[in-house]
This record gives C-alpha cells, sequence and structure tokens, in this order.
C-alpha cells in the first residue's frame, strides 16, 4: 500500500493546530476546562514538551493508520469516512467511559466535537492528496 507520508504529515499538523484552536478560549477553552475540572494552577504544572510532543505524536500516528485504512480515495470519501470515523468510532467510544464516568453531556460535545473534525480534516487532507 502506498502512503503519501507528506500528507500525513500534513494532516497531523493540522490536527495540532485545529486543536490548539479548538481548545482555545476563542472556541471551547472554557467549557472544556470547567467541564473537565482543568484549571489554570493544573495546565501551569504540565510539561510542555511532554504534552505537545506526545500529542503531536500521537496525531501523527492516528493520521497515519487512518492513512492506511482509507487507502485511495477521493477528498469527497475522505471527508465522508473521517466524519464517521471522527463521530462513529471516536466520539461513540468517548461517549461510552463519559456515560461510565459520569461526565457531562458538554464534555462529551467539546471532545467528541473536536476528533469528529480532526478526522474529517485527515479525511479532506488524505483523500485530496493521495
Amino acid at each position: 500500500m502506498m502512503i503519501n507520508y507528506w500528507a500525513v504529515l500534513v494532516a497531523a499538523i493540522s490536527a495540532f493546530v485545529l486543536g490548539g484552536l479548538w481548545y482555545s478560549s476563542l472556541l471551547c477553552g472554557g467549557v472544556w476546562m470547567r467541564e473537565s475540572g482543568m484549571t489554570d494552577e493544573k495546565a501551569a504544572q504540565m510539561n510542555p514538551a511532554k504534552v505537545y510532543g506526545g500529542a503531536f505524536i500521537l496525531s501523527l500516528l492516528a493520521a497515519w493508520a487512518f492513512a492506511m485504512f482509507l487507502g485511495k480515495v477521493s477528498l469527497q470519501e475522505g471527508l465522508l469516512y473521517g466524519f464517521m470515523a471522527g463521530l462513529f468510532w471516536v466520539a461513540a467510544s468517548f461517549g461510552i467511559n463519559y456515560l461510565f464516568e459520569q461526565r457531562s453531556l458538554k464534555l462529551w460535545l467539546v471532545n467528541g466535537g473536536y476528533h469528529t473534525l480532526q478526522f474529517t480534516v485527515y479525511g479532506a487532507i488524505l483523500g485530496a492528496w493521495h
């Protein structure tokens, strides 16, 4: 199977940038912090290299695995399959955990929404750049 590693890299970078915007105070950051129990103090204690480096590596692995799964598809197919994977695999799996953990619907909408959009963007990039 031929994988376009440049497309995988761009997809991973796009998810990283999207996450920065999604979880910023401009979009869903305030809701996410409140619903997840994150505080400014906790955020200040994190190791940025570990968190951001780990997040990028995991995004890269997710984009690579999704590229292997998709194969050669069109932009439209990539969008559809990415949306479906994000919503019905990732967000639905979060939903199962959130039900048992008694987490809020708002937190599921924020986190599940991000991953639905993340995989939709992955699909678009991988489908357009095959």
